[in-house]
């Protein structure tokens, strides 16, 4: 475990190198500064602060491929992502074909092979198969930045490395891009407020209208729900308890989008402002691994299959 000392060290290290890396460039120095052996030492800790700060910076890794490989298992491989909504593993082996449907980050690109979770019966397992076997198209949509790719077809060959944990998997992405959610948040919020201060009419700030008070604070008490959520999630060790976190944290971010915006008015619309960037982003965060609506949704017909509540989280 990483202790207090340690911990800050990290953070003060993470805020340095995502200050001056982006992409690749960012995958190659948090190799040399340590952060995989810090996720296996560590993953709450190495998780929580790396996704937070890149998310303030709006920045791009491969540490989601890592945070899903280190779930199931295995180290330094680009992993095939769900298609955006959804939560279930993206390929299906049937009657010896392997038929392949999801996303994956640019790391993919620079890989050989690429790590592939797949339905096979009850169960799920984990394949190596060729990247050059399978067909990618770059995704634009809201984020082209981003650097998502679907990843389609049918692949020919694989290697079966053995059974997967594909739900513990999917548990520790949900959290990571959970914190990444809340420093998106974060950075929108305090360029809402930026703006509230320096922007001036009839006289005075508009930080001093109630209306625009009352929207910040409203995106402020969301932002800090969902950082205490994922502060429950992590010691609960519960699939359920993951989902709500990430669902929490993406309804967060479209709240503060949202009043962010309207404090922003006019130059927020523009690309001559920053907030565009993070909004573009959460929109398509908070669709990997389960949108906030298709998770809150799964979760209320559990509860009502099970008619019964959780079990409440220790405050």
């Amino acid at each position: 475990m990483i202790d207090g000392g340690e911990l800050a060290l990290l953070r003060q290290s993470l805020r340095k190198t995502i200050e001056s890396h982006n992409g690749a460039g960012l995958d190659t120095a948090l190799e040399e500064l340590g952060w995989p052996e810090a996720l296996a030492a560590d993953a709450r800790a190495a998780v929580s602060v790396l996704f937070e700060l890149q998310g303030a910076a709006n920045v791009t890794s491969s540490a989601l491929d890592r945070v899903l490989a280190h779930a199931l298992g295995y180290a330094g491989a680009a992993v095939v992502l769900p298609a955006p909504g959804g939560w279930t593993a993206p390929a299906a082996l049937e009657g010896g074909h392997l038929r392949v449907r999801g996303v994956a980050t640019a790391s993919l690109g620079a890989c050989e092979t690429a790590l592939i979770v797949a339905r096979a019966g009850g169960s799920h397992v984990a394949l190596e198969v060729q990247v050059a076997t399978l067909t990618r198209r770059a995704v634009g949509g809201a984020d082209p930045a981003l650097g998502l790719a679907e990843v389609v077809g049918e692949a020919g060959s694989w290697a079966e490395l053995g059974p997967a944990d594909w739900r513990a998997a999917v548990a520790l992405g949900q959290l990571a891009l959970g914190h990444e959610l809340v420093g998106a948040s974060r950075r929108m919020l305090e360029l809402a407020r930026e703006h509230a201060l320096a922007r001036v009419q009839f006289g005075r700030p508009i930080a001093m209208f109630q209306a625009v008070r009352h929207r910040l604070a409203e995106a402020l008490v969301a932002i800090e729900a969902a950082a205490a959520m994922l502060d429950a999630a992590w010691p609960d060790h519960e699939p359920r308890t993951a989902a709500m976190a990430k669902a929490t944290a993406g309804r967060a971010a479209r709240v503060t989008a949202r009043h962010g915006q309207q404090v922003l008015a006019g130059i927020g619309f523009t690309t001559e402002h920053a907030f565009h960037r993070y909004l573009r982003r959460i929109l398509v965060l908070e669709q990997l691994l389960g949108g906030t609506q298709s998770l809150t949704r799964e979760l209320g017909r559990e509860i009502l299959a099970r008619r019964q509540l959780p079990a409440l989280l220790p405050l």
